[in-house]
């Protein structure tokens, strides 16, 4: 058992009555908080409740319009991010805010390198980088790119430059979102140091097993208000009910709409094949049916997925849809054929962030509704609030920034661009990272309604649990290749990972893999280290299916419905498991 703050232990930082407005929304509405030396608080709460606000309001980002902040019992004014810095608040976003073209040195000791004779003394900033380093493990040159480092790495460089700052309180959002399992337990052990240390932490996640694992206490923001606040111990449905104030029967809702009789072919892919990247890749989607892509990090799922999308080139192989086969790297043609993607990075790649609502969901109908030239705007305007209110997304108004929207909302938008354009086969690339509970299961349902249309969904996804409960078959990925299938409603977490891991595609010739990717046990800072999982959480109970060997092309699984009870009973265990799969398929 982890040692966790006194009761009694001094407030560090406490808010009182913290209220935010922005044009038309009450983002925060008298919002009490408060943060002991050598806790962990974990700050829960639904997409939209809150917490991006609150904490940017103590990192001296926003200003607050009324209540108090104080730190050690005196009340404080955050006028910006330096007047925070200055009072030992630092603050971890979920998107780093790195220079990846400098050096880790170099980003350590941004905007404050030592100096000598007016110069940057580098040696003194390699030297005081490499002690930053070691204090949270992380073994990495500090004269290295950040460019060249792993995410898990990336975020132990932003605790360093934290704690370089003498950083007391240290504010981390959404830092488990884009690690593996290892890597969580890793950034965890780095965070009970600190904990020991005195310093305290204010921990953001969606990912409701973690809270037990690394936090003290729960504060739970609901609709900008704070709900109350409980033991990290909090009974995992309890925390679900108080987040979104209602029960959530079924986190997974999977409902196969003819697993008995599968539908045709909508997608096939052939031998797909890119050096260094994915090598003879062959599988089908049937009409009505969920096939999701399992694997480690850099197993080249996402790869595949862009590469059937035609946004990334191939080397050998075919992308049929329907009987016709796709000229390779042609988006247009894909969009024309039915393929829509929702990429793993919705903000990078799926948004335009500052474009309005109503114009991202119109995107890819955009050059239908144009005549002669000119874009139908009323015909546009309809379709997007008909699509809006179907999806229920939360919204000041269509016409407001896509970026002014929570994370769930967002990924809606850009899967309700695609139910626009009638898409007939939907790519989903980790479609319910860094959103809550309530949103995935909104997503979960939109699925079920999609293939129960007649569509089909192909999905890669890091969190297993996700893949087992929401999937009709299971490929999984190693090392470029298509190590085996399984099917869902038989495969359990063991056995996606043991095909995950498999040897039987290492001897590849035609697949290289980098020397960072070979793991070293006995270092558990390896850089590949970060591509092991958890093999001991369980999820369902099955066997898995024989490997399949090169080229051998992957089929339908056996679809037999399983009962509801069996079902609910299959999809609790999975609600029991840890969310820890890997973060990409880079």
């Amino acid at each position: 058992m982890e040692p966790q703050a006194e009761p009694d232990a001094p407030h560090v930082l406490r808010v009182a009555g913290i209220r935010k407005t922005f044009p038309g929304v009450v983002a925060l509405d008298g919002v009490d908080f408060d943060l002991r030396a050598g806790e962990v608080h974990v700050l829960l709460g639904e997409n939209g409740a809150g917490k991006s606000t609150l904490i940017k309001i103590l990192s001296g980002a926003h200003r607050p319009d009324a209540g108090r902040i104080m730190l050690d019992g005196a009340p404080v004014r955050l006028s910006g991010p330096r007047d925070a810095e200055r009072l030992g608040i630092a603050t971890i976003y979920q998107e780093l805010t790195q220079v990846p073209e400098l050096s880790v040195a170099e980003n350590l000791f941004l905007g404050r390198p030592p100096r000598r004779l007016g110069l940057v003394d580098r040696r003194r900033m390699v030297a005081d980088a490499a002690r930053l380093l070691e204090r949270v493990g992380v073994r990495v040159d500090p004269r290295a790119r950040m460019r060249d480092l792993g995410i898990a790495h990336r975020q132990l460089v932003e605790i360093a430059r934290a704690l370089g700052r003498d950083a007391r309180v240290l504010i981390m959002d959404e830092p488990t979102a884009a690690l593996t399992g290892a890597e969580v337990d890793r950034l965890f052990h780095r965070v009970r140091a600190l904990r020991s240390d005195g310093v305290a932490v204010v921990f953001i996640t969606h990912h409701l097993e973690e809270i037990a694992a690394i936090g003290d206490r729960v504060t739970v923001l609901r609709d900008g208000r704070t709900v109350t606040q409980v033991p990290a111990h909090t009974d995992r449905d309890a925390l679900v009910r108080l987040m979104v104030g209602r029960a959530i029967e079924q986190q997974y809702p999977r409902a196969s709409s003819a697993p008995d009789r599968p539908g045709r072919p909508l997608l096939s892919v052939a031998g797909l094949s890119r050096a260094g990247s994915f090598h003879d890749v062959s599988f089908e989607v049937r009409a009505g049916e969920v096939v999701a892509l399992a694997g480690l990090v850099g197993a080249g799922r996402t790869e595949v997925v862009r590469a059937v999308f035609g946004a990334d080139p191939y080397d050998a192989g075919s992308v049929t849809v329907l009987g016709r086969r796709l000229p390779p790297r042609d988006v247009g043609a894909a969009l024309r054929a039915g393929i829509g993607l929702v990429p793993e990075d919705r903000k990078g790649q799926g948004l335009l962030l500052d474009a309005s609502v109503a114009d991202n969901l119109g995107l890819v109908t955009l050059r239908g509704a144009t005549r002669a030239g000119l874009v139908d705007r009323a015909a546009q305007r309809a379709a997007a609030t008909r699509i809006a209110d179907r999806l229920a997304i939360r919204a000041v108004g269509l016409d407001h920034p896509v970026r002014t929207l929570s994370g769930g909302n967002q990924q809606k938008v850009v899967i309700g661009r695609w139910l626009l354009a009638g898409s007939g086969v939907l790519i989903l690339d980790e479609p319910t990272r860094g959103i809550d509970v309530a949103a995935k299961v909104e997503i979960y349902r939109l699925v079920n309604e999609l293939t129960a249309a007649g569509r089909a969904v192909l999905m890669v996804s890091s969190d297993l649990p996700e893949v087992l409960g929401m999937s009709d078959r299971v490929l999984v990925m190693a090392q470029g290749r298509i190590a085996g299938e399984l099917d869902a409603r038989e495969a359990t977490q063991d056995a996606v990972m043991a095909l995950a891991i498999s040897a039987d595609t290492a001897h590849s010739p035609t697949h290289a893999v980098d020397s960072a990717d070979t793991a070293d046990p006995a270092n558990p800072d390896h850089p590949a280290s970060t591509n092991s999982a958890n093999p001991t959480e369980s999820a369902r109970t099955g066997q898995p299916t024989k490997p399949r060997g090169p080229g051998e092309a992957t089929k339908p699984g056996k679809a037999t419905r399983t009962s509801e009870a069996a079902r609910a009973n299959k999809t609790d265990k999975a609600n029991k498991t840890n969310k820890k799969g890997d973060s990409d398929g880079r």
